[in-house]
């Protein structure tokens, strides 16, 4: 894209989201509900990531990789709730025409990376439970980095793609967007050309992020049920289910919600259930993970204990 083109389309062409409060009629307990639910992301998320950094314990695949769907988190939550703080208290529902590439593309490096990082997560207890004698070789630090590196670099590729792509679609003269941020199927009902084409492409897209990892979920864990029910013990067995539960809980929350936004036929959509079930897997889900990772989580708690002296 050249800085021409740029510069004429971002001149007097903002696009306007209508914010997630609009048609409510307690516009205010929904926007403190969200507020809120902003700040215990933030501060769940963030206690999680200096937990981890300050107890030598839990410097261990799994920690790490915590840490990072937490960072994650952060960002993603970051992306756009704020921007819909400001809105709401200004009435100002604008945003840029870079603006809104920026955020559509923030959103789909986070969401991508994130879809792919619980799929590791996965593997991690995989090998951990199944395989215990090759867990230090099969996920030895410079493992660990490589295979998160590899998340976002296709999460980031991927983004770049579609934000570009779409960028570069003739928009309407009327920029309202349906939708409380700039997600492309909202984007693409303001478009003023076919995009068939392209929605197949979004679509496949979708299939690719979401299928691949959830069958690799799906298979890590019933690999991981096998092998403890084989082993006959019971208290392994309840063990395992706590270590393993918060993060399928993770999983149905997140893709489930992604799924029903990306998979399922046009005809099953409306734009009040697409913000609903956005809501679910951008706003709830990054304030639900420290909660789910930490209430239950042993390791987690003894750290909070020693680190904050409670």
């Amino acid at each position: 894209m050249s800085m021409a083109w740029l510069s004429n389309q971002t001149s007097g062409s903002d696009f306007v989201l209508l914010d997630l409060f609009h048609g409510t009629r307690v516009p205010w307990v929904l926007f403190t509900l969200t507020v809120l639910d902003l700040l215990v992301a933030l501060l769940g998320n963030t206690i999680i990531i200096i937990l981890i950094w300050a107890d030598p314990l839990l410097h261990t695949p799994m920690y790490f990789l915590l840490s990072q769907l937490s960072l994650m988190d952060i960002l993603y939550i970051c992306t756009f709730v704020p921007k819909m703080v400001v809105d709401f208290l200004s009435g100002d529902h604008r945003i840029s025409f870079v603006g809104c590439g920026f955020q559509m593309f923030l959103f789909y490096a986070l969401v991508g990376a994130e879809y792919l990082l619980l799929a590791v997560m996965a593997y991690d207890r995989y090998v951990a439970i199944c395989q215990p004698l090759r867990y230090p070789i099969l996920m030895r630090p410079r493992v660990c980095v490589l295979l998160v590196l590899v998340t976002w670099l296709c999460a980031l590729l991927n983004a770049s793609i579609h934000a570009v792509y779409t960028l570069t679609l003739p928009f309407c003269a009327s920029r309202e967007i349906h939708h409380f941020f700039c997600e492309i199927p909202a984007l693409l009902k303001v478009v003023c050309a076919d995009t068939s084409q392209y929605e197949k492409g979004v679509y496949v897209t979708a299939v690719i992020f979401l299928l691949p990892p959830i069958s690799a979920i799906l298979g890590s864990y019933g690999s991981i049920l096998s092998t403890v029910l084989g082993m006959g013990s019971g208290q392994g067995l309840r063990k395992t289910l706590a270590t393993c539960s918060s993060h399928m809980t993770v999983v149905l929350l997140f893709y489930g919600a992604a799924t029903i936004k990306y998979l399922l036929p046009k005809s099953y959509h409306s734009p009040k259930q697409d913000e609903v079930v956005s809501v679910i897997y951008t706003i709830v889900t990054p304030m639900l993970n420290p909660l789910i990772y930490s209430l239950r989580n042993k390791d987690v708690t003894r750290a909070f204990r020693k680190v904050f002296r409670v």
